[in-house]
C-alpha cells in the first residue's frame, strides 16, 4: 500500500475540469499566489453552474489540500546561510 494511499475515495467526480481548477486552486493557495487564486475564483464563477461543478472544485481541492506538506529540514546549530 503506498504511502498516499486513496483507496477509500471511490467517488467518482462529476467533471474531472474542475476536480483540476481546484487542485489548483490548492496549490495557489499553499504557495500563497493570490493573483492565480483570484483568477481560479473568477473562472469557477463563470463556469460552475450546478451543484455538482461546485462539489467537484471543493474534491479537487481537498485531494491537495490532504497531501501534508514537506517538512523544511532544521537549520543545525552555527550553520551559516
Amino acid at each position: 500500500m503506498g504511502f498516499f494511499s486513496r483507496r477509500s475515495n471511490d467517488e467518482v467526480p462529476a467533471d474531472p475540469a474542475m476536480v483540476e481548477l481546484g487542485r489548483e486552486y490548492g496549490i495557489a493557495k499553499r504557495h500563497g499566489d493570490r493573483k492565480a487564486m483570484r483568477r481560479i475564483t473568477r473562472e469557477l464563477g463563470a463556469t460552475a453552474t450546478t451543484d455538482a461543478d461546485t462539489a467537484a472544485f471543493q474534491q479537487g481541492q481537498r485531494a491537495y489540500e490532504d497531501i501534508p506538506p514537506v517538512p523544511r529540514p532544521s537549520r543545525g546549530r552555527n550553520r551559516r546561510r
